[in-house]
């Protein structure tokens, strides 16, 4: 029993040696103390694990490491020591362990085939690379086959088998044809993962001799050529023709028609198969049918669903594609290939291993001689991974004993370290998938406090901000560190003050007297150090006058003002902005010390204008609306917007610039500003324009810079200040050549989506940006300072890929290049990128409610260290909300309100409380995942206030000397009601008020009659509620005594509220909705002194109108309660169809009706919003007549008709002339000439039609189609070569400018180059020459 309770106690004192481990010191990355700090070794950089080398060039196998002092290498290679000063192709880089053995001179690398390891060492320990197996890639020879042709029947099925040569790494299939083109696939053709050639069913179109396949090894960049294999389809009508043609008419003959058939799997085979994918890679499972019609393809996971936004089909829906796969994914996936005579089916089970991925990795430690610490090895996988541990590279069975060291499975625990202590240890987690291998020092120093905080560093900050004075410390053991301020002040201590884990001192609101000198003091065992900084506390920058809105007339000018105070050893600088951008450079903007004047307003100036005041400590902004409005109409001339650009002409064709020409169209009036290119993409966005680039409006002709791989077509778009021109008549196309990509993809980010991935986006190239055919990206990252290698993909067609198993929020740097099939685009830039991440962890601290007012409180709290947010720190948010009002005791449904207040800021106010109430808070931080735990809930009261209205104020019962007044509570009294406070006073005919009355009335009562009252008055009352605090807002009311009591007809219930009810004079009563503060103290009857007040009701009167031919000019007068938002309506003056109504833009007194009809009556009224059934009485106007054309008709001309007499004249002599010569079938020089040449292709004479095989109409032309002569037909190289013919075409005219009269001549012969027009008559109808052809092929 006492041998237990030994046992029980020895394990008890283990656990609170673990319990009180001394976290590892964290060593700061500050280059001068780590250049004077003993480390062990470090691997920064080694070769792949599994690293396939060129055979062609010298092999590189890195190793480099980092370490003080710095390490010296060795390498083992196949588990022996590698002595490479005994191999003379063999040398190690200075300073480093990287290796490289020289094949270029002689040496082969199947020679250094083998699995090389390397060791870093130093006198505190040794660390090791991964096992790097190398070997030379392969790319062998097809082996010779003779090939069979296929030949197969129509709608039977197809394998053409690729059977590629084993290489290393295995080559990517694709097969073409003899030009090098890709084979169409389909979902009847398609190519299977073992790279055959599948056809569901043949069709007649499918025979060809060069079904070719090839092999690309990307490794060594080339590619293998299997022999053309000759596939030929025999079609039933084909077939039934060669049979007929073997058989006597009497025998029955005829093949069977393509008959349909259900689907049949062509691969895989049989009814189920087995698949067995690791986890984290991409698993592929493929279904490939035969039948016709074509099978249609289907997938499903039986007894659950196929895993979404990972789950992809490729190959026409054939190939199953699940990305990132894990043991979650085992199962049977089942494919069925349907058509409409059946279907069939496939069961897959796949099985999801895994090799050793880490759960947690060990970690460095740098520990003080003395102190406890772990190194912890947790990997999982499938089947669980062996842990074993080595120390400096030997198993740590056999290595040398430290009594400081037990080891525990995957983890070893440290007590009472000593500097021999140090050591690199490895853990290496293993199965029959793979292996982890990872490296941790143990590093125990002991070292006096050093601080690395410069001495009198300066921290200026603003008033009430938090204030951070940093003191970066370094030691072991860790130090203590100690702030004071003054150079005899005591230490700091309390609330007000914040001191970090890392040394730095935090002061949360920080004031005037805050600022001096603070001394920050580091101590431990070995000594003592101390340094100071300096804090200055700077005033506010404040903006007194800000800019206000203007409405400003075109043309005219405005000015903003804002005037600013600021702190006097601080340099202000303003900047305006107008819509959330710099102001346009213009001449009209003059921004000046304190105010922005813009000269000659146009429309464009319209938006809104923002002053912003910039320090070096801090930033304030105001921001106010200009609005432009129409001055008034002045005539003016019509300008139009020009003619579109004509005659493009593309001139100087280069691989990556061309010459671009052409004619401006008419400008109608307006100067042509600019014209702007366009071009159409017709290869890859076919009808899609886009700009290209703009020139000045005096220019007609550009270069233009083209990019790689596009067939090019040009408009060009003529601009002035009215507007664009319509495009011009797109030019020729002009294809240029492929090449690398010039650029990558923009836009990278790196966001982790969960907190173990990483996904990478980025903006694909567009298709001209290509630059070539076969567009793909290489996808690259790495963990930022770590010295992790760069891992790579290549993808294509997308534009995200997720990186899997990641840690949270870690940085990682990201790269992503473009590539096609000629090659890379430059090397991208690296941009940074984060994990994603996780729900922060802690909740806030020492939460504080600091009550202001009663709207008002003020929260304070202690933010939450930054490793424990767990991603970006977005903020913090308060939740408060009302428990119940301290004045009725009542609670109701909680509604919680949140406020949330970004960055890492500690204190926030809480605006909108109730008075006398009581509340609860809690306080969370927020990062980009979401919110971290509630701090406890916090209660807080705040003091009574004043009251609000009374709830209503009725007056009733009126006789000739008396009123009656009800009134309500105040719907929240916000305290304990003391009293209610009645002022009236009388009013006269001209609305001036009398004496006024005061009567303070106890909280209790709610109703009181008021005699001794003047008859035949009206009175206005004022009633309000009191609290300790002070009075409330009134609420008011009007009523009339009468002057005949036999007329009283005593209202409805609900009177007072509006209206009144009774013959004469009753009383009526009418409620503002106005809040009137405190009068003057109470007044007896006396003479009666009057003051002038608004009349009691709003109205609108002396509207006029100004008419013109198609807008009118509305104006009114208004009086009323201000703020009102006016409409005007108006409709056809006698019409009976509806008002037509516009909205006023502010509280003007005018509006410009636009759009009328000339010389129409309207009708026109103007009305109120928000003042039901308020508006004035209907005006009527008349717009001007439509003002007469003063233009004269020129057909009503004598002098016109006599010109288009004699002009019919002369045209009908000539017709007659024409005629004549006609039928007389003369010789023309056309004719001549053509006699002087011996031409072996003259067409003899057509005995039916009569007309001659040389010279013939258009009509004959256009139905013969045949070259003109033989000197007119073009080249085979496409051009027209004069000196080839004597009679050619080129001799007679300028290219297609030549034309054939109606009688059969040439015309062209002694005719200039003209204008290109449109064809007209029968020149649409005309065959088209060689030289047509030629022109438009160029």
């Amino acid at each position: 029993m006492m041998k237990k309770k030994s046992i029980y106690a020895s394990r008890a004192s283990l656990v609170l040696i673990l319990c009180q481990v001394i976290s590892a010191l964290d060593v700061p990355l500050d280059s001068k103390l780590l250049e004077e700090l003993l480390q062990p070794p470090t691997i920064t950089q080694q070769s792949p694990k599994d690293y396939i080398v060129d055979p062609r060039e010298n092999i590189v196998i890195q190793c480099e490491a980092k370490g003080k002092p710095p390490p010296s290498f060795s390498w083992t290679r196949n588990g022996t020591h590698f002595d490479i000063d005994k191999d003379a192709q063999v040398t190690m880089k200075p300073n480093s362990g990287t290796l490289v053995v020289n094949i270029m001179n002689g040496g082969k690398a199947e020679a250094y085939e083998g699995v090389y390891q390397c060791t870093a060492r130093n006198e505190r320990g040794a660390a090791i690379s991964n096992n790097i197996v190398i070997r030379p890639s392969r790319s062998p020879l097809w082996t010779k086959e003779k090939l069979e042709p296929n030949q197969v029947r129509e709608g039977d099925s197809l394998v053409l088998h690729c059977r590629p040569p084993v290489g290393l790494p295995p080559p990517i299939i694709f097969w073409m044809d003899n030009a090098f083109q890709r084979l169409p696939q389909s979902e009847r053709v398609s190519q299977g993962l073992n790279g055959d050639l599948y056809f569901s069913n043949v069709q007649p179109e499918d025979t060809r001799e060069d079904y070719i396949c090839y092999a690309r090894f990307n490794h060594t960049q080339t590619i293998q050529q299997k022999q053309p294999i000759s596939v030929k389809v025999f079609s039933m009508d084909s077939l039934n023709d060669t049979i007929a043609a073997n058989l006597s008419d009497t025998d029955i003959y005829g093949a069977k028609p393509v008959t349909e058939r259900p689907p049949v799997l062509l691969t895989p085979t049989g009814s189920t198969s087995t698949k067995v994918e690791l986890r984290g890679n991409v698993l592929l499972l493929e279904c490939i049918a035969a039948g016709l019609p074509t099978p249609v393809i289907r997938w499903i996971k039986e007894g659950g669903e196929l895993p979404a936004n990972r789950t992809f089909f490729e190959n026409f829906k054939k190939t199953l594609k699940i990305i990132d796969v894990s043991e979650a994914d085992s199962g049977n996936y089942k494919c069925i290939a349907r058509n409409t005579l059946g279907s069939a089916h496939h069961v897959i089970s796949v099985t999801v291993k895994a090799a050793p991925y880490w759960i947690t990795a060990p970690r460095n430690l740098v520990l003080s001689p003395g102190e406890h610490g772990t190194l912890i090895c947790r990997a999982n996988g499938n089947p669980k991974p062996n842990i074993s541990w080595l120390a400096n590279g030997v198993p740590i069975a056999i290595a040398p004993e430290d009594p400081s060291r037990k080891v525990d499975g995957d983890t070893i625990i440290f007590s009472h370290v000593q500097e021999r202590s140090s050591a690199v240890y490895q853990c290496n987690a293993s199965n029959e998938y793979g292996y982890l291998l990872a490296n941790a020092f143990v590093n125990v120093l002991a070292e006096p406090p050093r601080i690395l905080t410069p001495v009198n560093k300066l921290y200026q900050v603003i008033a009430d901000s938090p204030a951070l004075l940093d003191c970066a410390y370094f030691g072991s053991p860790k130090p203590e560190i100690e702030w004071f301020k003054g150079v005899k002040g005591s230490i700091l201590r309390g609330n007000e003050y914040v001191f970090h884990d890392n040394g730095t001192l935090e002061i949360p609101v920080a004031q005037k007297d805050s600022a001096g000198t603070y001394t920050c003091v580091a101590r431990n065992e070995l000594g003592k150090t101390q340094n100071e900084v300096q804090l200055e506390v700077k005033d506010p920058t404040m903006i007194i006058k800000q800019p206000e809105y203007q409405v400003i007339q075109r043309y005219g000018q405005v000015s903003f003002e804002c005037i600013i105070k600021h702190d006097s050893t601080l340099l202000p600088t303003i900047i305006w902005l107008k819509d959330n951008d710099e102001l346009p450079d213009d001449e009209r903007f003059l921004v000046g010390k304190d105010n922005l004047t813009i000269m000659n307003v146009t429309d464009k100036d319209d938006g809104t204008y923002t002053c912003i005041v910039n320090t070096t400590l801090d930033s304030v902004s105001a921001s106010a609306v200009l609005t432009v409005v129409a001055a008034p109409p002045t005539p003016a001339i019509i300008y139009a917007r020009p003619n579109p650009p004509f005659d493009l002409e593309l001139t100087g064709q280069l691989e990556r610039s061309i010459e671009l020409s052409w004619i401006p169209g008419d400008e109608n009036n307006s100067p042509i500003i600019s014209f702007v290119i366009e071009y159409e993409d017709g290869l890859h966005e076919p009808g899609v324009w886009h700009y290209q680039t703009e020139v000045p409006g005096s220019q007609t002709t550009v270069q233009l810079k083209l990019s790689p791989y596009v067939n090019y077509s040009f408009r060009v778009i003529a601009v002035n200040e009215i507007g664009r021109s319509q495009p011009s008549e797109p030019s020729e196309q002009y294809l240029t050549k492929s090449a690398n990509p010039d650029e990558n993809p923009s836009n990278v980010q790196g966001i982790g989506s969960e907190p173990d991935n990483l996904v990478i986006t980025w903006e694909s190239l567009k298709g001209f940006q290509s630059n070539g055919p076969g567009l793909q990206y290489k996808v690259s990252w790495r963990q930022k300072d770590v010295d992790d290698e760069w891992t790579s993909v290549i993808v294509a067609n997308v534009s995200k890929y997720i990186v899997s198993g990641t840690p949270t929020f870690v940085p990682y740097e990201i790269k992503v290049q473009a590539l096609n099939d000629l090659g890379y685009a430059p090397e991208p830039s690296e941009v940074i990128g984060h994990s994603g991440e996780d729900l922060p962890m802690v909740a806030p601290g020492n939460v504080q409610v600091y009550v202001i007012n009663s709207t008002l409180a003020k929260v304070h709290w202690d933010p939450v260290p930054l490793k424990t947010v767990r991603g970006h720190l977005q903020g913090y948010k308060v939740y408060y909300w009302k428990v119940q009002s301290l004045s009725r005791r009542s609670r109701r449904h909680v509604e919680k309100k949140i406020l949330t207040f970004r960055g890492n800021k500690t204190f926030g106010m809480l605006p909108g409380l109730e008075p006398y109430s009581s509340y609860k808070l809690n306080v969370r931080v927020v990062n980009g995942k979401g919110e971290g735990p509630a701090s406890p809930d916090k209660v807080f009261k705040t003091p009574e206030g004043v009251p609000s209205s009374p709830s209503f104020l009725k007056i009733t019962n009126p006789t000739l000397d008396s009123l009656t007044l009800e009134w309500g509570s105040p719907t929240h009294p916000n305290g304990v009601l003391t009293s209610y406070v009645l002022k009236f006073q009388p009013i006269n005919n001209t609305h001036e008020l009398g004496p006024l009355v005061e009567i303070r009335i106890p909280a209790n009562e709610s109703s009181l009659i008021l005699k001794n009252l003047n008859y035949s008055t009206r009175y206005k009352f004022y009633i309000n509620a009191q609290t300790s605090v002070g009075s409330g807002s009134q609420i008011t009311e009007e009523a009339v005594t009468i002057m005949d009591e036999a007329g009283i007809l005593h209202p409805a219930v609900g009177a007072g509220k509006g209206e009144a009810i009774g013959i004469l004079p009753f009383v009526f009563t009418k409620r503002y909705s106005e809040t009137l503060f405190a009068a003057s103290p109470v007044m007896h009857t006396v003479t009666p002194t009057f003051s002038k007040v608004q009349p009691l009701y709003p109205r609108i009167r002396n509207v006029t109108t100004a008419a013109a031919e198609t807008y009118a000019n509305i104006s009114w007068e208004y009086e009323g309660p201000d703020h009102a938002n006016f409409y005007v309506e108006y409709g056809v003056a006698g019409s009976k169809e509806d008002w037509k109504k516009e909205t006023v833009n502010g509280s003007r007194s005018f509006f410009v009706l636009k759009g009328l009809t000339p010389g129409t009556a309207y009708k026109v009224r103007v009305g109120a919003e928000g003042l039901s059934g308020f508006r004035s009485s209907e005006d009527v106007f008349e717009t001007g007549p439509a003002m007469a054309s003063r233009q004269v008709d020129i057909a009503t001309q004598g002098w016109f008709i006599g010109l288009m007499c004699a002009v019919a004249l002369l045209i009908l002599i000539l017709l007659i002339v024409c005629f004549i010569r006609r039928n007389k079938g003369g010789k023309y020089p056309v004719k001549e000439k053509e006699d002087a040449h011996a031409d072996p292709e003259i067409q003899p004479m057509k005995e039916d039609d009569g007309t001659f095989g040389e010279y013939r109409s258009l009509e004959s032309d256009a139905e013969d189609h045949k070259p003109l002569k033989k000197g007119s037909r073009t080249p085979s190289d496409r051009t027209v070569k004069k000196e080839d013919s004597d009679d050619s075409l080129v001799d007679y005219g300028e290219g297609v400018n030549g034309q054939f009269n109606e009688d059969g001549s040439f015309i062209g012969q002694y005719s200039g180059k003209k204008e290109k027009e449109p064809a007209e008559g029968n020149e649409s109808s005309e065959a088209p020459s060689p030289v047509n052809a030629m022109n438009s092929f160029v």
